[in-house]
């Protein structure tokens, strides 16, 4: 699964606990003065999950204001965007002489750089926490400058429509379910984000003509990988459906790829093998014959499936379910014979 590390104040004395969030923030974000009626027991909860060019944090906290003045800047200046989608509760931000207030499934964007206020009150009237899921992106990972970006700071972004509904619901379900998602597919989660996020704010920017090419590019390339993820069991799907699908010509799609130092029929056959070997290892399919799974991504020939699956990962399909199975039943034993405790988890910050 991804890496999710986790801040819980609970873990430590009330009179601790708002102590533990602003070394949390300071070292995750930047740090800012933050005030709150709820400082002697403030009962907070950060998880952080890293995704290669960003980061993603769903917070839960008490109400509060927070300022980020001119002289905290000088003092650390992370060069960092934050782009926040207010999940409860409603929130106000003020930035570049702007000033928004946004309700639920709204987002709002601001550079970490440059002072700023932000305030979050939960519902009904502050009586429960508020909550946020933030993506931090580097100044540096965005294909447009920052004076470019100013006019979108401290500005509301919709997140329940269009290009903001997709991402909405990609930040919400990956920090709420790491567990479906494995570790080494973070780098490439985090650049569908990336993607997202360049093109939501492009859009806002200016038309689609004058967005940068970069930015269209790899916005139409995460759309086709997402159509392919969804039509992998299709086997019919080739360069030829994948194009029509995205009214660009065969031609076109290639190229589009040779960036990616792979080609459209590697990609389509990495990813049905990566599923096959996703199913091999899980437990719960075990009484699945091997060609089932083939045929359930698409691999309707047994011996090329064979093949291929060697050639990828050095081993038959078979001897890979084996070895999965051996080491699941090793894992088990494990923690048996340990009495089953389980093990310790530290209670302390997560480390920026």
């Amino acid at each position: 699964m991804l890496q999710r590390h986790t801040v819980d104040t609970t873990v430590v004395a009330p009179a601790d606990r708002f102590g533990m969030w602003l070394d949390l923030i300071a070292r995750t974000s930047a740090p800012l003065r933050i005030h709150s009626d709820h400082t002697a027991d403030f009962a907070a909860r950060a998880d952080v999950v890293e995704l290669g060019p960003i980061q993603l944090i769903s917070y839960r906290y008490p109400s509060l204001h927070a300022v980020r003045p001119r002289k905290l800047v000088r003092c650390s200046d992370p060069e960092v965007y934050s782009l926040a989608l207010t999940t409860t509760g409603r929130s106000g931000i003020s930035q570049h002489g702007r000033s928004s207030g946004f309700d639920t499934a709204d987002f709002t964007f601001y550079d970490c750089s440059q002072p700023h206020e932000v305030s979050h009150t939960g519902r009904h009237a502050g009586r429960e926490p508020a909550t946020t899921v933030a993506a931090l992106v580097p100044h540096a990972a965005l294909p447009l400058p920052v004076d470019r970006l100013a006019p979108l700071f401290a500005g509301r972004l919709s997140g329940t429509a269009g290009l903001g509904a997709l991402l909405a619901d990609y930040l919400v379900r990956i920090t709420r379910h790491p567990e479906q998602y494995h570790a080494a597919d973070a780098d490439r989660l985090g650049t569908v984000g990336l993607d997202l996020i360049s093109t939501m704010l492009g859009r806002y920017l200016v038309s689609e003509d004058e967005v940068p090419a970069e930015v269209r590019r790899r916005a139409l390339l995460t759309r086709i990988r997402a159509f392919v993820r969804e039509n992998l069991d299709d086997p019919a799907l080739a360069p030829r459906t994948i194009a029509d699908a995205h009214h660009v010509s065969v031609r076109s799609l290639h190229r589009l790829f040779e960036a990616e130092e792979t080609t459209v029929a590697e990609y389509v056959r990495t990813s049905r093998l990566e599923r096959c070997r996703r199913d091999l290892a899980d437990p719960t399919l075990r009484d699945r014959p091997v060609q089932v799974l083939a045929l359930r991504w698409g691999f309707q020939d047994k011996a090329h499936f064979s093949r291929a699956f060697r050639a990828a990962y050095g081993t038959t399909p078979q001897a890979y379910r084996r070895e999965q199975a051996r080491i699941v039943n090793e894992q088990a034993s494990t923690v048996n014979s340990d009495g089953g405790k389980s093990p310790h988890t530290g209670d302390g910050p997560v480390t920026g």
